[in-house]
């Protein structure tokens, strides 16, 4: 690899791997911040005479399967970044990234991306959903009961978006360098 470039060392791909970090650090967080978004309330349901009854409800990630899947897909995308990143840091000098590992990459990135897509549909319908209800299904908003969930849940989206256009831009950067006829650089995708 080194006698190809005239005996100069493979150049890395800063960018690229500027992009996959905050991406990763995107992902992972949107990932947490819902996995651990829960609120748990007080409502008066009832009362008895002059004694209220009430009842304690709690609002979670988990009783929702479009927000389940949003972790598992934001979770998926930050593993895949964080993977990559560390084969091509400790494999990316023996290999040469050419043709079939570099498509694979690519390949990743996209299916990656699609996946996080997906979840952050499924899960901002949800979010619609809980802040507005739906009158003709007679389902009731609950974001002006659990106010500090909802807030969450929308923070994890919002950073989740930002990691799925970074997921875009990456999977852009793969195409485009399967596409170069020249490619001099092999220590990064």
């Amino acid at each position: 690899m080194a006698s190809e470039n005239g005996g100069e060392k493979p150049k890395k791909d800063w960018v690229l791997l500027s992009l996959r970090v905050v991406a990763f650090l995107a992902t992972a967080s949107a990932t947490l911040v819902m996995a651990f978004n829960k609120q748990t309330k007080s409502f008066v349901v009832a009362t008895v005479g002059s004694t209220p009854i009430t009842a304690t409800f709690a609002a979670k990630f988990n009783q929702t399967p479009a927000f389940v899947f949003f972790v598992i897909a934001n979770g998926n995308a930050a593993l895949h970044n964080n993977l990559v990143m560390i084969a091509m840091e400790i494999l990316g000098t023996r290999y040469d990234y050419k043709g079939p590992r570099l498509a694979l990459i690519a390949i990743l990135d996209m299916m990656t991306m699609a996946l996080a897509s997906d979840g952050d549909g499924a899960a901002t319908f949800m979010s619609e959903l809980g802040k507005n209800g739906n009158s003709h299904a007679k389902w009731d908003k609950i974001c002006d009961k659990f106010e500090t969930y909802c807030d969450r849940g929308v923070v994890a989206l919002i950073v989740s978006f930002v990691g799925f256009i970074l997921l875009l831009i990456i999977s852009v950067m793969s195409i485009i360098k399967l596409l170069k006829p020249n490619r001099i650089n092999h220590a990064s995708p």
